[in-house]
């Protein structure tokens, strides 16, 4: 069993995030991963890999979050307010979770995640441990027990005995290959005890600088390591014997150590709080510096990259992964698997000319480098990715030159985007990476065209637009899409299919607006992409009704409606409707054989595409005019349709 606590939960909001790794860079292994976790703070984190599981505890959603080791949730335990220390049992059956709102101990079934019994302990538990099978427990600057192997639970609490007087959260730490011994600190003490069913026998004690957020304990039981080096020593992990406390060579990280955990073969995790440096440290046992460090990416809104939440390490029992939780700047908690933490992580870099000739030869570059030299001969496996291979062509295998580096050539028989992933497998001290080049690679121009471009149609014609496909190596495929005039009616796609016989593809659209028709050939191997494009209008559908005349008549070959010199004449015009539109209503009256402007002016479209307007009676007879309503692009206050003109309508006044 391989878990320790977190001393200090963080409370933030959970937003959901995501990131997506292009390339393999420095520092990521291969098979690293990272998953959003559905938490709103983190108290503490055990890692079952018995079954695979990771278990997180929520304090402020008084929940447990069970993750596999991908990150994929698996189960959520609720209706544990404030919950926060966990322990696995040693035979990985159970997960001991302190539930410190309502002063109690639960057991969770690791193979159902259900809860199978809840003891009281009679304070407000935080920390734990499993030793010898009973559940050790801290409390304010105290700590306690609970054994559950008899038929009653039994407590004991005030366990500290004669210890520096703890100030704080206790902090405790154990170890499965350490029968019997159980370490404890809090705010400046820090003590080693030796632990049975009746209790804890105190055998050293020291003091612990404050500003410690974790401790464990390693597994030959020589030392206890706090996440924070010992007073006076500053930064680092520090180290105390566990024999009389006293203060040992600990381990030189990154400033504000924040996390330690130990792996069953003694290997250390160091964590950081740190925006612009390594968040995660590895060490060898005894080493003066990481063999590996891991830096977080930058999810959040400030300059500062995601940071290493306090406490939140935890080995994997085969050590084969550590696993990280970080926060961002905007709340969002991240589950990051770390593999093959104790190998070193080689710089895999590959070269490629940014363009290259379809069928032609390219020659590529790259190098492998670690701080512990790889041999020379050491075998990369190159895949290619194209069109035509899109999930990827194992090519020959390269070998590296004494320095790292390597070449290879190869004759893209794709063209377009073509990708040259290099991989090492890794070796005994090495862990795997990857790297990778993208190369553009041509392709023979294609031929496209639309009709109907420029046109204008009369409102609601029914339109048929046709692309045209010049020679191409394999695709025949077009796609067409109508964006009309507008911004209530988005881009849609209307045809996607293989051309006909003579490259010829329709749509018909129906033109009630100004229409942006485009066709789009995704290309092809060896044929380039290409778009066309094809901008049509619409007239607007404008009519005039003449209402309040008193008969209609003609005058030589023009038809009038005729109204008394004292009634008002009411115009109604319908129009197709769009938002803000206004419909412009010309008057014009005769002069020596002509027609001259006497006014215009805009009224509004209702919804309902109607536009009344009453003109004035002029109370005397003789007098002759014309009327028309007009949308006028733009100036009737949208620009959806063209410019369109409705009939003159004629009228006279008479007595």
């Amino acid at each position: 069993m391989r878990r320790r606590s977190i001393s200090a939960a963080t409370t933030l909001a959970v937003v959901l995030s995501s990131a997506v790794l292009t390339a393999f860079p420095a520092g990521v292994a291969v098979a690293d991963s990272a998953r959003l976790l559905p938490v709103e703070s983190v108290g503490d984190m055990v890692v079952d890999g018995a079954h695979q599981r990771v278990y997180v505890s929520d304090p402020e959603g008084g929940k447990i979050v069970v993750t596999d080791y991908a990150g994929t949730v698996k189960a959520t335990l609720t209706g544990l307010p404030g919950v926060t220390g966990l322990a696995l049992s040693a035979d990985s059956g159970q997960v001991y979770a302190a539930v410190k709102n309502s002063s109690r101990i639960v057991s969770l079934e690791t193979n159902t995640y259900t809860e199978t019994a809840s003891y009281p302990v009679g304070a407000a538990p935080g920390d734990l441990e499993v030793v010898d099978g009973r559940i050790w427990f801290g409390y304010g600057s105290n700590f306690g027990s609970l054994d559950v192997s008899g038929a009653e639970p039994v407590v004991h609490l005030a366990q500290r005995g004669d210890a520096n007087s703890f100030g704080g959260t206790t902090l405790l730490g154990a170890d499965p290959a350490v029968p019997g011994v159980l370490v404890a600190g809090a705010a400046g003490g820090l003590a080693v005890y030796d632990v049975t069913a009746e209790g804890a026998v105190l055998r050293a004690k020291g003091d612990m600088d404050t500003a410690v957020k974790q401790l464990d304990l390693t597994p030959d039981g020589k030392q206890i390591l706090t996440s924070w080096g010992a007073p006076g020593f500053g930064y680092g992990i520090g180290a105390y014997s566990t024999a009389d406390v006293t203060a040992q060579s600990g381990y030189p990280i990154d400033a504000y150590p924040n996390a330690v955990r130990v792996a069953s073969d003694g290997s250390v995790a160091g964590g950081s709080f740190s925006w612009y440096e390594p968040d995660v440290h590895i060490l060898r046992p005894g080493a003066a510096k990481p063999v590996r460090e891991y830096d977080f990416p930058n999810t959040g809104n400030s300059s500062g990259a995601d940071t290493l939440v306090d406490g939140a390490l935890a080995w994997a029992p085969d050590s084969s992964r550590v696993f990280a939780i970080s926060v961002n700047t905007g709340g969002v908690f991240t589950l990051r698997a770390l593999t093959d933490p104790t190998k070193e992580l080689p710089t895999l870099k590959v070269t490629a000319p940014v363009k290259a000739e379809r069928a032609k030869k390219l020659t590529a570059t790259g190098r492998l480098t670690s701080a512990t030299a790889l041999p020379a001969g050491t075998v990369l496996k190159v895949t290619r990715t194209d069109l035509e291979s899109p999930a990827g062509k194992l090519l020959a295998p390269v070998k590296t030159k004494a320095d790292g580096s390597f070449t290879f050539t190869d004759v893209p028989p794709a063209g377009g985007k073509v990708t040259y992933r290099v991989s090492f497998a890794g070796d005994a001290s090495h862990a795997a990476t990857a790297g990778s080049a993208a190369v553009a690679v041509s392709r023979k121009a294609t031929a496209l065209t639309l009709t109907n471009n420029g046109k204008v149609y009369a409102y609601g014609k029914d339109v048929t637009f046709t692309a045209h496909l010049g020679a191409t190596y394999k695709n025949r495929t077009v796609a067409i899409y109508v964006d009309p005039a507008g911004s209530d009616k988005p881009k849609k796609l209307v045809r996607n299919a293989r051309v006909n016989s003579q490259g010829n593809l329709s749509a018909v659209i129906d033109m009630t607006r100004d229409t942006t028709v485009t066709a789009v050939f995704a290309g092809d191997a060896r044929s380039a992409g290409k778009t066309a494009k094809a901008t049509a209008a619409a007239y607007a559908r404008v009519t005039t009704a003449v209402s309040r005349h008193y008969k209609t008549g003609r005058i030589g070959s023009t038809s009038y409606f005729y109204f008394h010199k004292n009634t008002a004449p009411l115009f109604t015009t319908t129009m197709n409707y769009y938002g803000g539109r206004q419909q412009r209503l010309q008057i014009q009256v005769p002069y020596q054989g002509a027609w001259y402007d006497t006014d215009s002016e805009y009224f509004p479209v209702g919804a309902n595409g109607k536009s009344a307007v009453t003109l004035p009676a002029p109370g005397e007879a003789g007098i002759r005019a014309r009327v028309r309503s007009s949308y006028i692009d733009r100036s009737s206050g949208d620009s959806v349709n063209a410019t369109t003109h409705g009939a003159w309508k004629y009228i006279i006044f008479t007595n």
